[in-house]
């Protein structure tokens, strides 16, 4: 199945709110969870988050790892609004730094010690501008951990993936959910990308049937 585009801003207002009510505990969590035992020796420092959606992923970063501070990137002004209230409600403003700017055009003061994303590549027209941004603005041998969704072999196979864990989900959020799997990258595509930028270093793992991640160290 070829990639299929979908709008690379969550810019509705209602689309974005639905999206930060719904339960991504399990796999927001696992995300953390994996840095924290993938990098055990990494426990202060300047992270940066691209993509970071209403800020879940940085405030439980922030909580298992207290001494680091983030700075959370996202283009959407409504979940970027959505984002900091979520903040100021954990009492991390002073902890987390959210910035509404698209990853084309960022640029930090300073490059990060340490490289979040999680479920924006696939959003992106242009890959390559990703992984660009993240060599560009995390520190040479700094960690990474990028996590997306793998795309099926076919819209079917797309279908049956949102009907078997997203079957109780609004349908803004089953509508997304398929249109985000028919824009996401085979495993295949990822490493052509990293090979493309000099980054074959990282590791690829598909995790499970809707996931890859990739980790190591950029340079």
């Amino acid at each position: 199945m070829e990639r299929v585009l979908e709008p690379e801003l969550m810019d509705d207002p209602e689309q974005a709110a639905v999206y930060a009510k719904a339960d991504f505990e399990k796999e927001n969590q696992g995300f953390v969870n994996r840095f924290v035992d993938y990098y055990p020796d990494f426990t202060e420092g300047h992270v940066l988050d691209l993509g970071c959606g209403p800020a879940d992923i940085p405030i439980r970063f922030i909580k298992a790892l207290p001494a680091c501070r983030v700075t959370a990137v996202d283009a959407s002004p409504p979940m970027i609004k959505l984002a900091q209230a979520a903040v100021k409600t954990a009492g991390l403003m002073d902890r987390i730094a959210l910035t509404c700017e698209r990853l084309q055009t960022l640029s930090l003061a300073e490059p990060a010690d340490a490289g979040l994303s999680n479920s924006l590549l696939h959003h992106i027209p242009n890959p390559f501008q990703f992984w660009y941004c993240l060599k560009k603005q995390v520190k040479s041998g700094s960690y990474v951990l990028v996590m997306d969704l793998l795309r099926p072999e076919s819209p079917e196979a797309a279908q049956a993936i949102v009907d078997q864990y997203a079957a109780s989900e609004p349908a803004i959020l089953r509508r997304d959910f398929y249109n985000s799997l028919l824009a996401a990258f085979t495993e295949d595509e990822v490493a052509a990308q990293l090979a493309e930028m000099n980054l074959s270093r990282l590791l690829i793992d598909v995790i499970d049937d809707r996931h890859w991640i990739v980790s190591g160290r950029i340079y």
